[in-house]
């Protein structure tokens, strides 16, 4: 499994406490760069205001740093562009019964 790979099913195990899905799934990770042990999040939340950023943040940056061979990761929370439910995954969506 290459460390993209690893990584994304890496971040699958941050929840979103407030939602109980994963930030993959929420749709919540915008960029993901992986060079030379290296990665850089660019990622967002539900909304502005969300008081587990600090968390949810740390914790993308919790999981990503126990790959093998990663020695630094830095995330960057954007609010642009906003985060909307349109991004979410089928799973996540199912998830919240919006699926069946």
């Amino acid at each position: 499994m290459d460390v993209r790979e690893l990584a994304l099913q890496q971040l699958k195990t941050v929840i979103d406490p407030e939602l109980g899905i994963n930030v993959v799934d929420l749709g919540l990770i915008y960029d993901l760069k992986i060079e030379d042990g290296h990665i850089n999040v660019l990622m967002t939340l539900t909304t502005p205001g969300c008081p587990l950023h600090d968390s949810i943040a740390g914790g993308v940056k919790r999981v990503l740093e126990q790959i093998d061979g990663v020695r630094d990761v830095r995330v960057q929370v954007t609010w642009n562009p906003p985060w909307t439910p349109e991004r979410m995954s089928e799973d996540a969506l199912r998830q919240l019964g919006h699926f069946s």
